[in-house]
């Protein structure tokens, strides 16, 4: 039986969680996916005995000792389900492991979620649904403002950073952006980061995290920012200092903080933390404001983000076993020490 289970290339999938199966169970018919719920690291990488190929996420921590063990367990390919790659040590993997990385699943799931995150923070929606569950409909304390005439400063213009900001014109904002790259003929108003940090209501992050964007949003950033400013982050934690945020947001500098991800996140979200202390004083502190909404790097989870991921996964897997070029391939680059991205397009 040429199609049995047996004949099929075994993946290893890590920090599995229900939602990620519903897509690669519809859409895969190829591969035996062995699914593990743990995250991929040094302590589980010898779990992929067998196994050509690896699916890992955005917070498994993929080093040098990682990467070593899986090569010598026979792994040649990393499918990556996630555009971010900040996890991965592609020193340590060049010329062992080749990877493929998921550019974009859904911009319009991640742009709408950082308006939901404005408008839960300026209308106190999160408020007002707890007190009314104790039947207190007082609207004491639940003033918010009007977003229509506001400038929302958009740092990042790729396709989600640009979704975006189509969102926040239909809410009538005035909208600024800085991106080192602008995008051409797109009609934005591009300034700098000093004017965009001085003249904004709301700043939101759609940029990658590099060297040149770790803690963009520095102390002296939040220094130098408009008083009463929304912050929203839906991209990578380490885009803000979050010590400075949390003395921003003290201090009255920034008005509310809508955040679905967190610097430190990684052993830390997607996971049921309820019954435990979080050792993370910063992040407790976020959590303890009642104008910070934190989401567990939720932004991506709609139905047809998941549906992209397994399909364009997938594809990767298949490019990679029928030998072809990889069409989302990210490699080491040793003349900058970075990485290159060979494409940034997604398959439909």
């Amino acid at each position: 039986m040429t199609n049995s289970t047996v004949d099929k290339p075994k993946v290893a999938f890590f920090d599995t969680n229900p939602y990620d199966r519903i897509w690669f169970d519809k859409l895969n018919d190829k591969y035996e996916f062995i699914y593990f719920d743990s995250k991929l690291n040094e302590q589980t990488a010898r779990l992929v005995s067998g196994c050509r190929a690896v699916c890992a996420f955005v917070n498994d921590d993929i080093n040098a000792r990682t990467v070593g063990i899986m090569h010598k367990e026979g792994v040649e390919f990393l499918a990556m389900r996630c555009a971010g790659y900040s996890n991965v040590d592609f020193r340590a993997a060049q010329g062992k492991i080749k990877i493929a990385r998921v550019p974009e699943y859904s911009p319009y799931a991640v742009a709408e979620h950082a308006m939901a995150l404005l408008l839960v923070l300026n209308r106190k929606v999160h408020k007002a649904y707890i007190r009314t569950r104790d039947f207190n409909f007082s609207l004491t304390g639940l003033i918010g403002t009007d977003l229509h005439g506001k400038t929302a400063g958009i740092i990042g213009t790729g396709k989600i950073g640009r979704t975006f900001i189509d969102v926040c014109r239909g809410f009538g904002l005035n909208i600024i952006a800085y991106d080192p790259y602008p995008a051409p003929d797109s009609g934005i108003k591009y300034v700098g980061l000093d004017e965009l940090f001085r003249t904004s209501d709301i700043i939101s992050l759609h940029c990658p995290l590099t060297e040149s964007t770790y803690h963009i949003l520095s102390r002296e950033a939040f220094d130098s920012m408009k008083k009463g400013v929304f912050i929203l982050n839906t991209s990578r934690g380490a885009l803000i200092d979050s010590s400075a945020l949390l003395d921003a947001l003290n201090d009255g500098t920034v008005r509310g903080a809508g955040l679905d991800v967190y610097e430190e996140e990684s052993d830390i979200f997607f996971e049921d933390h309820s019954d435990k202390i979080v050792r993370d004083d910063v992040l407790s502190l976020l959590v303890s404001r009642p104008n910070v909404i934190i989401t567990s790097h939720q932004a991506f989870l709609t139905d047809e983000a998941l549906q992209n991921i397994a399909a364009v996964t997938l594809g990767n897997l298949d490019e990679f076993f029928e030998g072809k070029p990889l069409t989302h391939e990210v490699t080491y680059n040793p003349k900058s020490g970075g990485v290159k991205e060979h494409s940034t397009h997604v398959k439909k």
